[in-house]
Parts: structure tokens; sequence; C-alpha cells
């Protein structure tokens, strides 16, 4: 099993996402309406010695994905880790147009005639079978679009899909998502997770490896189900060959201090941080602190 970066940037802080404080959240939405703000974050992480990015698949990142494969030689090797799908966007289009019309956009929409072509025939059987496996291989595909030319490390489910397929005890889908994953991209399958120890578990029971979960880890169990005991001990078991952990959430949306927070994740046994910050002396700050 390949190894992961050890620090991650993440992106939250780009897109207006703060979850303790809607003022931050206005502000940085505010700060970063000027994509081009974005990129001279993104250039202080890389001076920093940060060289791996953690991305949503929102609107804006397919103009973020562009302008990193158009200026590759700007650029110092970089390492993805794309988090799809963004539910949002989902979500948005069939609260205005519907179930069916949503489908059509989603499959059809910035397609070539020869990858519509390809997509209809690799969902035929979605269609006509109802193949739920094939339908979820055409969404990764159309996800997985604007990452096309970069350098992709994990690719990472949701929390918002991992957790639900995981309360419904699906391993089918576990199984062939991370198969298609392996063989489509040639990347590590990722799956996010807001119940670390309980994910682990199914997967060994399952006998699916050779995943990296990602989860919020932090002192106060913000974000942690059950408990920081819980993760605690699933870390301190963990085999890294079959189960690669990553952190987010270490500062709890500003409620723990860095120096605290990273004391706390620097005694873990964890394998990565993913941390989003806005300013130099942040991002600075926050890798000077984190010695995992």
């Amino acid at each position: 099993m390949e190894q992961i970066d050890k620090i991650i940037f993440g992106d939250n802080q780009f897109f207006g996402i703060n979850h303790m404080s809607q003022e931050k959240a206005q502000q940085l939405s505010e700060q970063f309406f000027d994509i081009r703000n974005i990129y001279k974050v993104y250039q202080m992480a890389f001076n920093a010695g940060i060289n791996s990015i953690m991305l949503n698949s929102n609107d804006r990142a397919k103009e973020i994905c562009e302008h990193f494969v158009s200026n590759k030689s700007r650029y110092p090797h970089i390492n993805w880790y794309p988090s799809i799908p963004y539910p949002h966007k989902y979500a948005n289009l069939v609260s205005e147009k519907g179930i069916i019309p949503a489908i059509n956009e989603i499959l059809f929409k910035d397609n070539s005639t020869m990858g519509v072509f390809s997509m209809i025939t690799k969902g035929s059987a979605a269609f006509l079978g109802k193949d739920a496996i094939k339908m979820m291989q055409m969404l990764i595909d159309i996800e997985m679009k604007m990452f096309k030319g970069l350098d992709v490390k994990v690719i990472f489910l949701q929390n918002i899909i991992t957790d639900l397929i995981l309360g419904y005890d699906i391993p089918e889908i576990f199984e062939e998502y991370c198969l298609y994953i392996k063989k489509k991209y040639n990347a590590l399958p990722g799956l996010i997770s807001q119940n670390m120890p309980f994910l682990k578990s199914k997967l060994e029971q399952w006998n699916i490896t050779e995943i990296v979960i990602c989860s919020s880890y932090n002192k106060i169990g913000y974000l942690m189900s059950p408990n920081v005991e819980a993760y605690v001990q699933t870390a301190n078991s963990n085999d890294p060959t079959k189960y690669q952990l990553m952190a987010m959430s270490t500062l709890a949306s500003g409620a723990i201090n860095p120096r605290d927070a990273y004391e706390f994740i620097n005694n873990q046994k964890i394998q990565s941080v993913v941390f989003g910050a806005s300013s130099k002396k942040h991002i600075e700050e926050t890798v000077s602190l984190i010695k995992i």
C-alpha cells in the first residue's frame, strides 16, 4: 500500500465553510470570491513545504484544476486528493429541476459525443437493469473529469455517502467502489466518515483493505462518533499496511488553539493530517506544529 502524504492542504476555507461561525464563513467567501486569491494561498502552502492538495469536486474546483493543469511548470510536483461527490451540487439540481432532469444534466452535460456514447454503453445496464454499481461508476467518472491531467493519489468518497452506505450495511458498494478506483484511476480508495471506529471495524469484517480513512480527529471529540476514546483505541490497534488514517478538523473549527491541538494529534498513531488555512502565518505555524 503506497504511503500517503503526512500533511495535506484542504479547501474548506476557499468555499466559505466554517462549521462554528457563519460570520467567519462569510468573510472567507468574500476573501476568495476572486479565484486569484486562492492561487496565492496555494503558493504560500507550497512555499511552506506542502505538496499535496485535497479538493472537493464543487463548481469552482473545475477552474482550479484547469489552472494547475495549464500551469504545471510553475508549480512543484503536487499529489491530489479529490473528494467526491459534492453533495450540495446534486441536492440543488434535484430541488431546482426534479430527479429525472437532474440525472440527465449530471450524466450528459459538457460531455463530448464520444464521451456520451461511452457512458451510454456503460450505462445501458444501469438504466435498463437498475444496476446501481454501473451507475456509481458513471458518476465517479463524471466527478473525476475535472481532475484529468493531475497526479491523483487518493480518491475520497464524501462522508455523507460513506456513512449512508455504512448505515445500510452494504459491503458490495464499498467493494466495487474501491476496486474501481484502483483499476480505473490507479489511485488509493479513500473513505471519509464521522464514525471512523465503526467504519474500520466493518471494513475489517468485510475484508476490504488498502483503504485511506479520513475522519475528524481532535481532543474535544468535535464531529467524532462515538467519542475520543474510541478513536484513540482504534488508531492504537491499527495496521497501517491495511488502513491509513488521516485526521481532519484537528482544530475543531477553531475551538482548540493550534499548539494544544497538535500536541494531542502528534501523540496519535495516524498517518496524515489535512488542514486548511488562509494566511501565510497560519500555514507556516501549522506545518511547524505537525510532528506525526
